[in-house]
């Protein structure tokens, strides 16, 4: 068996991108791979190929700092084209049904996006990458076939009409991760009883990264090209958003082994739980620790030190 190449050293951080529209978010992935030479990049929640927007993919060591900064709410706008549903519940897919009718009114349509909000269950659509016994849901969709799936907990922080020009509905959508946009349009088409589908979608945050971070792909693909685009990587500290503790030597010699830290009172008035960034005396992120009742840090997450 060949051995596999070991990588050069390189910067860590992470690497926000403009989606753009057609593109797969495996495809920005193996993009970026090449613009920063590694191997190692993971992205922080999908983008369905349409839409576009912020896509924050972890370079190098910032992958294991992925679970402490996926969580946040993502944020989009949008367009629901009412009158018509789809089989993949956007504008990609076949229609299945017209509505003939008079479309809803600019009240009712308001009133239907507000039942959304709050904490909802919903199902997986058929196409979308949730696994069932190991194999995505798309690909059996795309075999016409149809599974059972579980209802998920979500929660819709906030599901506003911006504008309406009939058929489009002009959405703003703030929600938990894992939640379906497609999905909340087509609930709104059956609720209204016109049907609808998900026409466009841009995604303006994701968690701590929003649309002011983020560069076009064009834009990045240059960059690469000339060498400059680790100056695009935002630093790992300032994405996990916690107090940073920095240490000195011989304390940072602990911490990267592993160890726990003893710490007074004072230092931290939230008190347990509290989580930190520890850095060493150079600036570098050495773990992600937490306090518990003893007054002691414990490591969550210890990066390696960097490639010789």
């Amino acid at each position: 068996m060949a051995k596999r190449r070991r990588e050069r050293p390189g910067p860590s951080g992470f690497l926000v991108v403009d989606k753009p529209s057609g593109m797969t978010s495996h495809d920005v992935v193996d993009a970026a791979r090449r613009w920063l030479g590694t191997r190692r990049v993971g992205h922080l929640g999908t983008l369905d190929p349409q839409a576009t927007g912020v896509l924050p993919l972890a370079i190098r060591d910032a992958t294991k700092l992925i679970p402490f900064v996926e969580g946040g709410a993502k944020e989009y706008v949008g367009a629901i084209r009412l009158g018509a549903r789809t089989d993949t519940l956007d504008r990609d897919g076949t229609v299945l049904e017209r509505f003939e009718g008079a479309l809803p009114d600019e009240a009712a349509v308001r009133a239907a996006l507000t039942r959304f909000e709050g904490d909802i269950l919903q199902t997986p659509p058929m196409y979308s990458a949730v696994k069932v016994q190991g194999v995505p849901l798309h690909k059996l969709a795309r075999r016409g076939e149809q599974v059972e799936r579980e209802p998920r907990g979500v929660r819709v922080e906030r599901f506003a009409l911006l504008r309406y020009e009939p058929p489009l509905a002009q959405i703003e959508v703030v929600c938990s991760p894992g939640t379906y946009v497609r999905s909340l349009a087509a609930d709104v088409g059956e609720a209204l009883g016109c049907g609808a589908y998900l026409d466009s979608l841009r995604r303006t945050r994701s968690g701590p990264f929003g649309l002011e971070q983020a560069a076009p792909f064009e834009t990045l693909e240059q960059e690469a090209a000339a060498g400059k685009i680790a100056e695009r990587l935002v630093p790992e500290v300032e994405a996990l958003g916690l107090p940073v503790l920095s240490l000195g030597d011989e304390e940072a010699r602990r911490v990267a082994n592993g160890s726990d830290l003893a710490v007074p009172r004072t230092r931290f008035p939230d008190g347990p739980g509290t989580r930190v960034a520890v850095q060493g005396a150079d600036g570098r992120l050495l773990a992600v620790m937490e306090l518990h009742p003893d007054y002691r840090l414990r490591p969550l997450r210890v990066l390696p030190p960097p490639a010789a």
